[in-house]
């Protein structure tokens, strides 16, 4: 039996013109992160993290969605990530230990940045 992996972007539905949807960012040492995960920018350095809705660093708020695959276990590292202005399916985001209120509290914060999740 074969297993498909997760493909760079395959969350993506439709993005603004361009590249206006995608950002270039630092993801903070210390994590191996997806495509597809959902973000938090923590506000003291402006780096990125999982999304932690328990945390009080910033990264409680969703900021993006990594595009690709982000390996900073060592440290940190330069990714693209969808911003704003896209349509994303829902089913192919990367929630981490999240609860389904806090997923639907990190959705309506990707709606705030023109991110749809369908």
């Amino acid at each position: 039996m074969l297993t498909e992996k997760t493909h760079t972007g395959g969350f993506l539905l439709s993005e603004a013109n361009g590249k206006r949807s995608r950002e270039n960012v630092t993801l903070a040492s210390g994590q191996d992160l997806y495509d597809g995960a959902v973000l938090g920018k923590i506000s003291s350095g402006g780096e990125y993290t999982a999304l932690d809705q328990g945390a009080s660093d910033g990264s409680q708020t969703a900021a993006g969605i990594l595009y690709g695959r982000g390996d900073a276990s060592t440290a940190a590292l330069a990714v693209c990530i969808i911003a704003r202005d896209a349509e994303v399916n829902g089913d192919e985001l990367l929630w981490g230990s999240e609860s389904p209120t806090e997923v639907a509290t990190g959705i309506t914060e990707l709606a705030t940045l023109g991110i749809i999740v369908r």
